[in-house]
């Protein structure tokens, strides 16, 4: 057994499960006096700076000037590894929501957090469902002038390859008339391999790609909007000699 495989077991792993219940308690607590879910969002933000820093995560984020920290988008990261929420937590100065699947919120405890800090859930499994939850999520981003973030390959990739994207991040920003920031992380993978407990440190790059806007779009170019995304992501990859499924 290797010295960084027994810390990370050993002390990296209960680090992070007690940070996780201190942040959770703590945003349980706040939900009890902010209906906004202002603070929560918060405390997820310093839990996710608290869990880079525990999994020795050197961040390196590129492209924030092209967002105004005011404002409000739809992010579109690729999803390679549990460790990317914290690290787009951590990165992202802007004070968004998840579009979670639904199965998530009915989590014990889990379940309560996500609803009261206002994130959104979608029923994977059901199409009609899932377009009635999108076309909800839409609504609430125009009357609340929140920030969405989605991952469009709908879960983790096993090789470490872009997925299919699904239309549900597209079919939002158009709805909605929000912009849409493709997000290209390097490095989670490798922090944190798919079906592993075992925490390795290193660098992480987060790169936000140039914003796309959709107020002049329609439901039609949806499909065209999910693969501009996809093609975007997978260029900003490219640069890091990243491989990407074509």
């Amino acid at each position: 057994m290797s010295l960084s495989y027994e810390r990370s077991v050993l002390i990296s792993a209960p680090l992070i499960v007690g940070a996780t219940i201190v942040f959770g308690a703590a945003s349980f607590a706040a939900a009890l006096f902010d209906g906004s879910g202002q603070r929560q969002i918060r405390l997820a933000k310093a839990w996710g700076r608290a869990l880079c820093w525990i999994a020795g995560i050197r961040l390196e984020v590129e492209g924030l000037e092209k967002i105004d920290p005011k404002g409000h988008y739809i992010f579109t990261p690729n999803h390679l590894s549990y460790m990317d929420t914290p690290v787009i937590l951590a990165s992202i100065p802007v004070e968004f929501r998840f579009m979670a699947k639904k199965e998530l919120f009915d989590i014990p405890f889990m379940g309560t957090h996500l609803k009261q800090a206002g994130h959104i859930p979608v029923p994977l499994d059901d199409p009609r469902a899932a377009i009635k939850a999108l076309s909800h999520a839409a609504k609430i981003i125009q009357e609340s002038r929140i920030s969405v973030l989605i991952f469009p390959e709908g879960g983790r990739s096993e090789t470490g390859e872009l997925q299919v994207f699904r239309d549900g991040a597209a079919y939002t920003a158009i709805k909605s008339g929000v912009t849409v920031v493709p997000v290209a992380l390097c490095g989670t993978r490798e922090i944190l391999p798919m079906h592993s407990v075992h925490l390795n440190g290193g660098t992480v790059k987060v790169r936000l790609g140039d914003p796309i806007p959709t107020a002049h779009l329609t439901l039609h170019d949806r499909s065209a909007l999910t693969e501009r995304i996809r093609a975007e992501i997978g260029t900003l990859l490219d640069s890091n000699h990243v491989g990407t499924h074509a």
